[in-house]
């Protein structure tokens, strides 16, 4: 096709309300009745086809663990190599074609998932990861919605970006896919970047496999089938899920492995990033590592800060889908004078947040994920409640009867550096230490020394110069910093995400930074008239 093919240019997808009485509130409470009324089977997706192995596990509803919403084959050894080899065989093709012909599939996956997927993948969700309709909207339908129309944006800007030519010869810059094949692994908290981490590769021209988290395999799976509506080719994404060392023991040995895109914990990145520099004389090229891992992110309050919207922003940054993102906020820095002021509504805001099965739309919290994190956190609470460093404001209690519920907990601090200031723990608790008004620049650099993150933060603030003060004291301390917001919802195309320090490699996902780590240059040049003459003109007698 001759001429300049412009792409559809983006705008980020609407978030519906769900409000009473709208045409998609009474959509997804259908879904919702049909998904939790069936029990599927998931088989892995390896070069198109099903594949089932017979060992299976559960997928079940976090807020009612006894409801079991389907059952996954789990992959072994063969079928990790059975993958890469069909991703071998799909690159051959894949990378080959029209980048605009690879960015079509991932358009129309977007419009399906805006209209006829939305309340399937949304209720998937909601069961699943025990996500509330509206963090199910703003993640598994607007923000992969986003991820998709962005990426095909943002590709087309780098391939646009050309060297000069001059001199009588043409220069040009192929923006070949990476040699090999791209291994995703992805995160239970978020569909979104379970759906953008084996996309955005896939894009740009590579092949992958993909191990979704197990505990989300049941969301993942409709990922893939939603791209395979799409029209996505056998073999471009293979959906391997499986038990999370074996796959990758296979994966990270294999001498065709071209990148890791990863979300996760700090220590399973830190362990993917050893394992392949032990193994850096088997690979065929240097591995792109991209990885988002941990955070303990915070909100320091200056005596300025508006009381309201800081109280909202504690309240949903640090308990909007239980705690679990990883910028959730975390640890919380308050003046003694603004504190006086606010620890009453705080706590009572804190105890009233309704709490429960996520297909009642009057709750604000669901259930954290599994026995795993419920243990976890629950860990923290207890320790809490025995040291004389730290108390408990509210909240606190926990019960797994029926699902893994864990109250939304405050803890006062009465030291800085005690371990829920500083740890990451991944669930609805949040820590205060209440500094002295006068100590403001101090507590500022408290505040980027305490944690080994960095990843997301906010200031709070209507004084114009503490503000610039936060501003660079804080520098380094977060990948995405908030004034006078929460220090969560980051949105695609407004706020690229991705943090430094232990908090990953800041390849900002849902941007042109993301992108270039999936492509491998190359520059050409064509001389139209080339030198027939070795000799120079300096060469010359005089």
């Amino acid at each position: 096709m001759d001429g300049d093919i412009q792409v559809p240019l983006p705008v980020n997808e609407p978030v519906r309300s769900y409000a009473p009485g709208t045409p998609e509130r009474r959509e997804i409470k259908e879904h919702l009745a049909r998904l939790s009324s069936e029990r599927i089977e998931i088989p892995l997706i390896i070069g198109g086809k099903e594949v089932r192995t017979g060992k299976t596990c559960q997928a079940v509803m976090p807020h009612r663990h006894g409801h079991v919403l389907g059952v996954w084959h789990q992959a072994g050894p063969e079928e990790v190599n059975q993958a890469i080899e069909a991703a071998a065989a799909a690159h051959r093709e894949w990378s080959n074609w029209p980048w605009e012909d690879r960015a079509a599939i991932f358009l129309k996956a977007a419009e399906l998932l805006s209209s006829e997927w939305r309340p399937v993948l949304n209720g998937a969700t909601m069961l699943c990861q025990s996500k509330t309709i509206h963090q199910a909207e703003i993640d598994s339908a607007c923000e992969l919605i986003d991820f998709w129309r962005f990426n095909v944006h943002y590709a087309e800007r780098l391939y646009e970006d050309q060297p000069l030519s001059v001199g009588g010869a043409w220069n040009r810059v192929d923006y070949r896919p990476l040699e090999g094949f791209v291994y995703a692994i992805t995160p239970f908290n978020f569909t979104s970047i379970a759906g953008n981490l084996p996309t955005a590769p896939a894009l740009m021209g590579n092949t992958v496999v993909w191990k979704p988290a197990v505990a989300t395999v049941y969301s993942g799976y409709f990922i893939m089938r939603l791209l395979e509506a799409a029209g996505l080719p056998p073999g471009v994404i293979n959906f391997v899920p499986g038990d999370p060392a074996g796959v990758s023991a296979v994966a990270l040995e294999h001498p065709d492995l071209a990148g890791v895109h990863f979300t996760g914990s700090t220590a399973v990145f830190r362990s993917i990033w050893q394992k392949v520099g032990e193994n850096i004389h088997r690979y065929k090229s240097y591995p792109r590592l991209v990885g988002e891992t941990g955070g303990k992110d915070f909100i320091v309050a200056h005596a300025s800060a508006d009381r309201e919207a800081l109280l909202t922003a504690i309240v949903r940054g640090g308990f909007e889908y239980q705690g679990q993102k990883c910028s959730a906020a975390s640890r919380v820095y308050l003046p003694d004078s603004l504190w006086r002021r606010m620890k009453d509504d705080l706590i009572d805001l804190t105890r009233e947040l309704p709490m429960g099965d996520v297909a009642d739309f009057r709750n604000f919290l669901g259930a954290v994920i599994d026995r795993r994190a419920f243990d976890k956190i629950t860990g923290y609470i207890e320790d809490a409640r025995r040291s004389p460093d730290a108390e408990i404001l509210v909240g606190g209690e926990a019960d797994d009867t029926e699902g893994y519920f864990i109250r939304p907990t405050l803890i006062l601090v009465h030291r800085p550096d005690y371990r829920s200031m500083c740890e990451e723990i991944f669930g609805p608790v949040v820590s205060i230490y209440v500094y002295p008004e006068k100590e403001w620049s101090e507590t500022l650099r408290l505040v980027d020394a305490t944690s080994p993150y960095a990843l997301t933060g906010a200031i709070f603030a209507t004084d114009r110069k503490a503000i610039l003060e936060a501003e660079r004291a804080l520098r380094f301390a977060a990948g995405n910093y908030y004034v006078n917001d929460k220090p969560t919802g980051a949105v695609v195309g407004q706020q690229p995400f991705g943090g430094g320090r232990a908090s990953g490699t800041n390849d900002k996902a849902g941007s042109m930074l993301n992108l270039a780590r999936w492509v491998s240059a190359r520059t050409i040049k064509e001389n139209f008239v080339p030198p027939r003459d070795y000799r120079y003109p300096f060469m010359a007698e005089p």
